[in-house]
């Protein structure tokens, strides 16, 4: 388990750290960074489990740092004052908000909650993050329309017609998503809003149709989970 602290406040970030580690049990490897700057620099570098991060740092937003972190593979707890700002921080797909002043009690059910199930915990994304030319686009979820695997990264496909790629590939991604969105093919996850037919041919083939008319292949592997997953929408839908 890696853990990553940015915090400006040395004495909080000591704080966090002692309770980080007591609930870990020592297992983790927690490392602290002072700054924006040097909390991103070693994002670039490395791969961690959970970030704690405060909203706060020698006067930078760190909505910054969510924005560009979104769709990352790891969760995100925000430790901050700044609680106005909650709601914000969920839309943009962080796991709990933990406002300060906080005891251990609090931040053990934080950091409870980011080893269990993913999927169980991504309802509250919104956005997912493109990044071209230096800048930073949030997508809602709404807008998709289907995700295809393009090697290590992936092809966004929108519902006005438009795609734009995604730095993250589709395994990572699928982790990540609601329960909203569904894996039909080793090289698709769809939108379930979106489907319109499941279309059979000869040879035991399956395809799936989108409402704009589209059809993507599913995978024979995934056809029984994915017909599952199905009727059991379909009898929320009617419960």
């Amino acid at each position: 388990m890696t853990i990553l602290i940015i915090e400006d406040e040395a004495r909080i970030a000591k704080r966090v750290e002692r309770m980080t580690a007591a609930h870990f049990e020592g297992n983790a490897l927690i490392q602290i960074c002072d700054s924006l700057k040097k909390g991103m620099d070693f994002l670039e570098k490395n791969s961690i489990d959970i970030l704690l991060l405060d909203l706060n740092l020698n006067g930078k937003d760190g909505f910054e740092v969510l924005q560009s972190l979104t769709s990352r593979s790891f969760q995100t707890i925000v430790v901050s004052a700044n609680t106005e700002n909650a709601l914000r921080a969920f839309e943009l797909g962080v796991l709990d908000f933990v406002p300060k002043p906080f005891d251990q009690e609090r931040l053990t059910l934080a950091l409870s909650r980011a080893t269990a199930t993913k999927k169980e915990l991504s309802s509250n994304l919104r956005y997912l993050t493109v990044r071209k030319n230096g800048s930073v686009r949030l997508i809602e979820l709404s807008q998709l329309n289907y995700i295809k695997g393009a090697g290590i990264y992936s092809e966004l496909h929108l519902l006005d017609g438009s795609s734009t790629l995604h730095d993250k590939g589709l395994d990572t991604l699928e982790q990540i998503l609601p329960a909203g969105f569904e894996r039909i093919h080793k090289s698709y996850l769809v939108q379930m809003k979106q489907m319109e037919q499941i279309l059979i041919s000869s040879g035991t083939k399956y395809a799936l149709k989108l409402k704009n008319g589209e059809i993507l292949p599913i995978g024979r592997s995934r056809y029984k989970s994915f017909r599952e997953r199905i009727a059991l929408q379909e009898q929320e839908n009617h419960s």
